[in-house]
């Protein structure tokens, strides 16, 4: 009898153990669920912000009131409002892009008044900077070497950094970056400027 009464106890407690067990594999397969959902719905919300969030693009096109001028603009591409908050620039010579440093680099301008941020609407722009062949003669300092630049011996690249933030984020969330850099062709009689540079030159964040 005792016996008996062992084996129903042991085998109570084998059935009890074994609903245990599944009741426990059906918990963990229901976490599971929960959390690649909850991952899913992440990945999309992530995926809505970047479609709504404002891009800041920069662009160079001929100005039209002046010849072998160019403008250099920014233009926010997205779809929510961005304010523009820093803005670097860098005006130098070198034989060719491959001997740009690697990570671009800005003279420090002491003395130099804030910048007064600028908030761009989708689809508006504003002009970042203006080179002509005017400015050619001051940056080469001598005729020898604005003939080097005829040449294409050496060439003139222009390089920024544009740092703006998205005006309908929470406050505090993380600022946004545009790094450009293009190339002034400065020739005899005729001018032009294109997009070059290494990637870290061109990047956004």
């Amino acid at each position: 009898m005792l016996a008996l009464v062992g084996y129903v106890g042991i085998m109570l407690a084998l059935s009890t153990l074994r609903k245990i067990e599944r009741n426990t594999v059906l918990a963990e397969t229901t976490a599971q669920a929960a959390l690649d959902a909850s991952q899913a719905a992440l990945a999309t919300a992530q995926a809505i912000l970047l479609s709504e969030r404002p891009w800041v693009l920069v662009s160079a096109e001929p100005t039209l009131s002046k010849p072998n001028s160019f403008t250099i603009t920014a233009t926010n591409k997205g779809r929510t409002p961005a304010t523009i908050t820093a803005m670097l620039e860098q005006v130098g010579i070198k034989s060719d892009e491959m001997h740009l440093p690697e990570s671009p680099e800005y003279d420090e301008q002491p003395g130099s008044q804030p910048m007064i941020p600028v908030t761009l609407v989708p689809g508006e722009s504003t002009p970042i900077k203006v080179f002509s062949r005017d400015d050619v003669q001051a940056i080469c300092e001598t005729d020898e070497r604005v003939k080097r630049i005829e040449n294409w011996d050496e060439k003139i690249f222009l390089h920024g950094r544009i740092v703006y933030r998205d005006l309908v984020a929470p406050r505090g969330s993380n600022e946004h970056e545009t790094n450009w850099c293009c190339w002034y062709i400065h020739g005899r009689q005729k001018s032009g400027m294109v997009v070059a540079g290494p990637p870290g030159y061109n990047s956004h964040t």
